[in-house]
């Protein structure tokens, strides 16, 4: 019996390391660097500032995940992020408030979305040549209105997004060594996410939707309640709740549930699935790929006021790589390059892998061409893990 136990335990750890090699690698990651950073890499004003730092590249993955889902790709990202900060700087030296300024930028964001998914959906353009076109327009035309010079904001106002606190905002103070909104906050979250996990199973169950064992969903949900309630404390011990991790779990809770618990999600991996089998199923893929496009460029502006705003203004050459750090998270946390396969809570994973990594080796002091090399290594290590194991599990 103990025998035919073991073996089914190893045949769940395969058929699943898939899922959830992610939280291994960030795990071992953090672990790695640990004595290599004489633990400065876990210190609280440390884990606080990475958040600071990458958060764009978070917010990125949120919307990336669901274009290569549906086997698109942006590449305009990052060109996208300095164009829309730029305008969103002006708008905001104007007077505007801070939650205008934000609005603008969104609204921009999803323009740009809308422009490239429509000739991605509906003038069925390859979305890398699009994406790429868009890659160049959007540049020229941010050096065209910055004039190529930085475009500094009138007050600190609009920074607050990306470097503030509640606790610092609201004046509260340390309850013994703890401020304590992030612990509120995470406690809320777990709440909300548990309830809605436990929801999508059943739901799930009762439609007769094939799910992974209970073991598994328990293994998943203590390893996120992990991971939040360890930044939790992290950043109760240091300067309380970035307004900017506030806003990325309220993004990340938006979209996983709409992945997970609409007919929007489930057309959308149906559509990257088999694209063909969907459109004659009766889905309109076109009208799919078009919305996606249009979430990534909502997202797009949203990281465009959060890297703005940390660096406190706008920058023409602003957004370089930004792509590539969206794209690698996504492959790291799951997503398949082959599309229909990814969940936003497995790119999140992936970009706080990326962002541990960057973070590790700026704080051993590693010059920025090792860390091409490093994050180069990592992507394409992550998408022959993806085809590896496809082929293992005869999807390709």
């Amino acid at each position: 019996m103990s025998g035919k136990n073991s073996v089914d335990i190893l045949t769940l750890i395969k058929n699943n390391i898939r899922n959830y090699s992610m939280f291994i690698m960030l795990a071992l990651i953090m672990i790695i660097f640990i004595p290599l950073t004489n633990g400065n890499n876990w210190n609280e004003r440390n884990i606080t500032n990475i958040f600071f730092q990458y958060s764009y590249v978070l917010i990125l993955a949120v919307g990336m995940v669901m274009v290569i889902i549906v086997q698109g790709i942006d590449l305009s990202v990052g060109s996208v992020c300095a164009f829309v900060g730029a305008l969103s700087a002006m708008i905001y030296n104007t007077g505007a408030g801070t939650f205008v300024t934000l609005i603008a930028a969104l609204l921009m964001g999803g323009a740009v979305g809308a422009y490239q998914g429509a000739w991605v959906a509906y003038g069925k353009m390859p979305s890398f040549i699009v994406t790429l076109s868009g890659m160049q327009l959007f540049r020229g035309l941010t050096y065209l209105v910055t004039k190529v010079n930085p475009i500094s904001l009138h007050d600190t106002g609009y920074s607050l997004l990306a470097t503030g606190t509640f606790d610092e905002i609201l004046k509260l103070e340390k309850i013994g060594p703890y401020y304590p909104v992030s612990v509120v906050v995470a406690v809320v979250l777990l709440v909300i996410f548990f309830v809605s996990e436990f929801y999508a199973r059943n739901k799930k169950i009762k439609n007769e939707f094939e799910v992974s064992s209970l073991p598994l969903f328990v293994t998943k949900l203590v390893l996120i309640s992990f991971l939040i309630l360890g930044l939790a404390e992290r950043f109760a011990r240091y300067r309380g709740l970035p307004v900017v991790a506030l806003i990325l779990g309220i993004t990340v809770f938006v979209f996983n549930f709409i992945l997970n618990n609409t007919v929007l999600g489930r057309y959308i991996y149906a559509v990257g699935g088999n694209p063909r089998s969907a459109k004659l199923s009766g889905i309109n893929s076109d009208l799919v790929t078009f919305i996606v496009f249009c979430f990534m460029g909502v997202m797009t502006g949203l990281a465009a006021v959060v890297s703005t705003g940390y660096m406190n203004s706008a920058l023409p050459q602003a957004g370089n790589l930004f792509e590539l750090d969206a794209i690698a998270a996504c492959y790291i946390g799951g997503v398949s390059a082959g599309g229909g396969i990814g969940s936003v809570i497995g790119v999140i994973v992936g970009g706080f892998v990326m962002s541990s990594i960057n973070n590790g080796m700026v704080l051993m002091n590693l010059g920025t061409h090792y860390q091409y090399v490093v994050r180069a290594l990592i992507l394409l290590f992550a998408v022959f893990f993806d085809v590896y194991t496809r082929k293992k599990a005869g999807l390709g």
